[in-house]
Parts: C-alpha cells; sequence; structure tokens
C-alpha cells in the first residue's frame, strides 16, 4: 500500500474546486463590501460552473454565497467575483429561515440547550447531572414549526447523553426530552417532556480491543510494482480510455465533471445532489425526522480526511479540498477525496470445448470515492469507471443508527429493539444522483425501455415472441418515471446527432438498482415536503438556476413549494435537449440488532453503461492476464488440444 509522491500542480482550470486563498478572498470580500455586521455567519461559497464554462480565457472565476445576519436578522445570496480585484456584483435577500445550518451553529445550539435551566431541570428528572457528558443535535425542522414561532429559524434538538467524553453517546438516547431552539438568537424557545422513560444501561462500546480481535486475518496488500495505470494533472485524470476532472461543492461534496471515454463525451456532470432521510414513527422524539442532508447541512463541510490502509486500498491518489467554516473560517480537508484502481474479477471470458482454448480477461475498475459523516450515519460514495465503457456508483450506508429510548417491557410498533431500552426506527435513504448527460454531443434525447409480449398471436404461433419497447420521453410533463424491474425497465440516452454501424443512435443506458417508495399517507409532510422521492427517475431540460431536486433552500420552505416536481409543469421539450437526470436511488431501513451499536455497510447502487455507444465489444483490447499457475509461465489464456 502507498501513496503517490505529489507532482508539481498545472496551471488551475476554471472548474477546479475553489482554493482555501479563493474562500478567504470571498469572505473578505463579503465583510467588505458592508452590508453585513461583524457577527455574520456563512452558509457555504460555491464555485460558479457555468460561468466557469463559457467565459473567456483568464477570466477572473465568479462565486455564490450565502450569508447570514443574525443580528438584522436577513440572509444573502452573493454572485462574487473572485480574482485579483475580488469584489461583490450582486445581493439577493433570501427568507433569513432559507439558509442551512453549519456545524458551527450546531455546537453553539447544542451549548445553548445545555445552559438552560429548564434543559437542565428535564435532565435532572432523569438523573443526568453532569450536563458536559450530554450530546445535542439540532435537527431540521421543515414541515413542523409551531404556529407560535412563524418566522423564526428553528431547529429542535435530539438529545444523547454519554458516560465519559469518548463514549458511545448515540447508544443511550435521552427520550422525551425535545428542545426548540431559535437558531439566529441561538437561544432555548421551550422544552417539551414527554415522560421518563429508562435510560439504556448497556453499554455501546465499539472501540478496538472491546472484544477480542477474531484469530487467523493475516495481512493483505496490493502491490502494483509498476506504479498505477492512471495519470493525475491536478484535478484532471486519465486512465484506461476515460478522461475526467475532479470537482467539489459546499453542498454536494464530490463532483465529477466531463467524463469521457476513448474521446467521445459521455457525461458532462455528475454528483450526489441531494439525501433525503425520513423516519416512519409517530413517537414524540422521531415524528420530526425528515432530513434533506445536503440542501440543510452540506455534504462538503462533513467529509472526512480518509487513511491509507483504512479507508482505501492500494496505490492512492488523494486530492485535498477546501470548505468555508459557518464562522468565516476556510479550512483544509486533506485526503478527501481516494483514487485507487481495483480488480474486479471477470470482464470477459470464453473456454472453447473443442480446442481447449481458454480467453479470459479481468476487470479492472477506477474507484473515485469520498465518506461523509451526518452526525450519527456515515456515507461513503463510490464512482467507478469500467474498462468497458461503464459507469457505477455505489453508494455505501454505516456509521450508527438514530435510536430512540423505550419502557422496559415495550415492544414498539415503528421500531426495531437492538439492545435493552433501545429501539430503532424504520426509515429510509433516498439518494437523488445528478447526471447531465452528453452522450456523444450536448443534445441528447431520453427513451424508456421494456420488455413485452408478442400481442399479435398470428406473429407469436409458439407464444414465446417478445418484443422491446421504446417508449420516447419527449416532454418534461412525461418525465417522471418509475422502474419495474419485472419488466426489465430501463432507460437510455440517446445521441442527438451520432449513429452506429447499425444506424441507430449511440446511446447509454441507465439501471437503478435500489428502489424504494414512500410507504405514507400522501398529506404527510414526508411525502409533500420530498415528492422528488415518489419516482426513480425525472428529467429536464438544462437550466443554470435549477441545480437541486429538492429545490435551491429546501430548509423550513413551504412544502413542495420548489424542486423538479415544480419545473416539469413548464413542460419544455427534452426532442432533444440538454438533458438532467434526476435519479432516485432509495432504500428502505428494517432495523436489525446485527446493525447494532454499529452499522456494517448496506449498499445501494445505479450504472451506466453503453448501448450502441460502439459497434462491439470496446473492452477487447484490454491485455490478457499473466498468469501465476503452473499452467502457464506467462498468460492464463492458453491453447489447449486440437
Amino acid at each position: 500500500m502507498s501513496t503517490l509522491a505529489p507532482q508539481p500542480a498545472p496551471a488551475a482550470h476554471p472548474l477546479d474546486p475553489l482554493t482555501t486563498e479563493e474562500l478567504a478572498t470571498a469572505v473578505k470580500a463579503l465583510r467588505d463590501d458592508g452590508r453585513i455586521g461583524p457577527e455574520a455567519r456563512f452558509w457555504g461559497v460555491t464555485l460558479d460552473e457555468d460561468h466557469a464554462r463559457t467565459a473567456a480565457p483568464g477570466t477572473p472565476r465568479r462565486a455564490r454565497a450565502v450569508v447570514l445576519d443574525p443580528a438584522a436578522p436577513a440572509a444573502f445570496e452573493v454572485d462574487l467575483q473572485l480574482g485579483d480585484q475580488p469584489r461583490a456584483l450582486a445581493w439577493r435577500p433570501l427568507d433569513p429561515r432559507s439558509p442551512g445550518c453549519t456545524s458551527e451553529e450546531a455546537r453553539a445550539a447544542a451549548a445553548a440547550c445545555r445552559a438552560d435551566p429548564e434543559f437542565r431541570a428535564a435532565l435532572a428528572r432523569r438523573g443526568i447531572h453532569d450536563v458536559s457528558l450530554v450530546m445535542v443535535d439540532p435537527e431540521s425542522i421543515g414541515g413542523f414549526e409551531p404556529p407560535e414561532y412563524a418566522g423564526r429559524r428553528l431547529t429542535w434538538g435530539s438529545v444523547w447523553h454519554r458516560t465519559s467524553p469518548d463514549d458511545n453517546g448515540y447508544a443511550r438516547p435521552v427520550q422525551g426530552v425535545v428542545p426548540l431552539i431559535d437558531m439566529e438568537r441561538l437561544e432555548v424557545l421551550r422544552v417539551e417532556d414527554h415522560g421518563v422513560v429508562p435510560l439504556a444501561t448497556e453499554p455501546g462500546d465499539y472501540h478496538a480491543g472491546v472484544v477480542a480481535d477474531r484469530p487467523g486475518l493475516r495481512d493483505l496488500d496490493v502491490v502494483q510494482p509498476e506504479g498505477p495505470s492512471f495519470t493525475v494533472g491536478g484535478h484532471q485524470v486519465a486512465w484506461q480510455g476515460w478522461t475526467f476532472r475532479i470537482g467539489f461543492t459546499h453542498r454536494e461534496g464530490l463532483v465529477l465533471h466531463d467524463l469521457a471515454f476513448a474521446g467521445r463525451s459521455v457525461l458532462k456532470r455528475a454528483a450526489v445532489n441531494e439525501m433525503y432521510v425520513p423516519y416512519l414513527d409517530p413517537s414524540a422524539t422521531q415524528y420530526r425526522k425528515n432530513f434533506f442532508d445536503w440542501g440543510e447541512y452540506g455534504g462538503g463541510p462533513l467529509t472526512n480526511s480518509l487513511e491509507l490502509g483504512c479507508d482505501c486500498l492500494g496505490v492512492i491518489h488523494y486530492f485535498d479540498v477546501s470548505v468555508l467554516g459557518g464562522d468565516g473560517e476556510p479550512r483544509l480537508i486533506p485526503n478527501a477525496v481516494c483514487m485507487h484502481e481495483e480488480d474486479d474479477g471477470i470482464l470477459w471470458k470464453h473456454h472453447n470445448g473443442r480446442t481447449g482454448a481458454t480467453e479470459v480477461r479481468r476487470s479492472r475498475r477506477l474507484i473515485v470515492s469520498t465518506f461523509v459523516t451526518v452526525a450519527n450515519y456515515d456515507y461513503g460514495f463510490y464512482w467507478s469507471l469500467y474498462q468497458d465503457g461503464a459507469i457505477g456508483l455505489e453508494i455505501k450506508m454505516t456509521g450508527i443508527l438514530s435510536a430512540t429510548g423505550i419502557h422496559d417491557d415495550e415492544d414498539p410498533a415503528y421500531a426495531r429493539k437492538v439492545a435493552p431500552n433501545v429501539a430503532v426506527t424504520n426509515h429510509q435513504h433516498y439518494f437523488a444522483v445528478r447526471l447531465d448527460t452528453a452522450v456523444d454531443g450536448p443534445l441528447n434525447r431520453l427513451k424508456e425501455v421494456t420488455v413485452a409480449p408478442e400481442p399479435d398471436p398470428a406473429l407469436d404461433p409458439y407464444g414465446n415472441a417478445a418484443r422491446t419497447l421504446l417508449t420516447p420521453i419527449a416532454t418534461e410533463a412525461e418525465a417522471a418515471r418509475s422502474t419495474d424491474p419485472g419488466r426489465a425497465l430501463h432507460w437510455r440516452v440517446e445521441s442527438d446527432a451520432a449513429r452506429n454501424r447499425t444506424g441507430e443512435p449511440t446511446a447509454y443506458r441507465l439501471h437503478v438498482e435500489n428502489t424504494a417508495t414512500l410507504p405514507v399517507r400522501d398529506d404527510s409532510v414526508c411525502a409533500r415536503r420530498a415528492p422528488f422521492v415518489a419516482r426513480q427517475l425525472w428529467a429536464t431540460a438544462h437550466d443554470p438556476a435549477r441545480r437541486f431536486v429538492g429545490g435551491e433552500y429546501p430548509n423550513q420552505a413551504e412544502p413542495g413549494s420548489d424542486g423538479v416536481q415544480v419545473w416539469q409543469r413548464e413542460n419544455r421539450s427534452l426532442d432533444p435537449a440538454e438533458l438532467v437526470l434526476w435519479a432516485v436511488v432509495g432504500s428502505h431501513h428494517f432495523p436489525r440488532p446485527e446493525d447494532w451499536p454499529v452499522m456494517p455497510v448496506a449498499k445501494a447502487r445505479l450504472r451506466l453503461e453503453p448501448d450502441g455507444f460502439f459497434d462491439r465489444n470496446p473492452a477487447l483490447d484490454v491485455p490478457a492476464p499473466r498468469g501465476h499457475g503452473p499452467a502457464s509461465a506467462n498468460s492464463c489464456c492458453h491453447p489447449g488440444g486440437s
């Protein structure tokens, strides 16, 4: 295992992630403008990607900032010019409730709770007197704002108790205590107490040494003595016919730009655009739980630094990223993005039974990954590129479940008991993946593909004929689609310009492998706040102003007032268009005892693969593997008898 030696960085590219210096410049330009006070807070500065793609070479980069001034109170979205003469170009007022919650605000809100007499009294009724060991996670309140606090920027707190500073506090939920917090003033408005429930007594420690190590596990090293097969120049990557750029934003975290294979464009942009997590339990400390983890918190600042041998195995290239704290201080996240090659089993194979000859090729993939921790949960995002032109996204869900406290003899209806006095609510994870397609050019068309039996008996005398049905999705109003694995349903993105040798449009197909639907009433807050999770695919024509599937500012927004389900009412043509696909990967989490006290990885996936993009197998040129067994000294592809 090793990391690659850093190489001299080439000149910056317009799509490169913002640097620490640029973030500091942006904050200074905002403060120097004079419209915000000294106590201003910041919810991210993000590169203006559309300007980066269209501006003349040498033009100063632009960015968009979200800033709050709680003393006013006021909030603004601000267009900025960076470079040698930084300045604010435009200020647009926002509803002060709209910006998401930063980690700095969350820590200040938790401190306000621990200092509040009513909150301390509620803890004392449960035998908790050392409030320094109490954790409070401020949670988004969207859809559940009390009318008496209308117009305020609010959160509510989920409460946990530790027995020591390094204890797993999430193992001991303080059931029934719910502080309501004004996030502008950072003060507790009220504390709900829904009754005392016994605290868990069983430790939830998962650190090394708590249980004896399993014997017999030997070292496994990934060695590439000749080095990896990829090359990196700044944020530009080339590997096995693929080229692309690494990007990063405050809200989405990792972004891939300009993916091309064999010199032909496939995707203009790819990113996990939003994550929505609803909990399905009416209990007092659970019913409010429904989070837009990206839109209400931001995935960028919550990204982990990765460690060789732990998070990443093999010969690794890391990318550092810079993020802006809520206090306006930029910081560097070292090793935020990991890139490495990985063996992926058989790519293709055939054994000729007549001659005994075998031809086999091993598949290798390039993986670009990040890990993001949102309070108790940890999420890994693994983009994979393959030698046959396919693209995969695997989402790994791990960390600690968000638990609820229960009475000794309680059998919860909407949760599962995982430890004494601890249960975990049924919940879901939805990942909206934004794919700006560019299959052999900027203009693409979308079709839905299914299999169906031949309806005409005269054409099917044996009853075994099945047709491939291609249904054009020509407008946005038609482009809210659902999967159906029983009919092999998937979607095909076709080039408007290019054709293969059979005369078909060149294309890629999209499979959404993990799906879930909300098992709740249509009038519920969950269903109204995140209508996009009701479908597995949406499609729109590209619009720089429509960046996020659930809307630009979901925090305390009117449920369903913005987002893809609103945009599609304009019914713009997709025949052809600069297509944006919003694929929704959904996972329903039935909690299990094996998920406690820390959860083994669960996975959810989608996949893009060429579909007539090539005239034949594009991986015929992959070299034969060198064998290591007695059958061959040089290759495991060898002739047999005649």
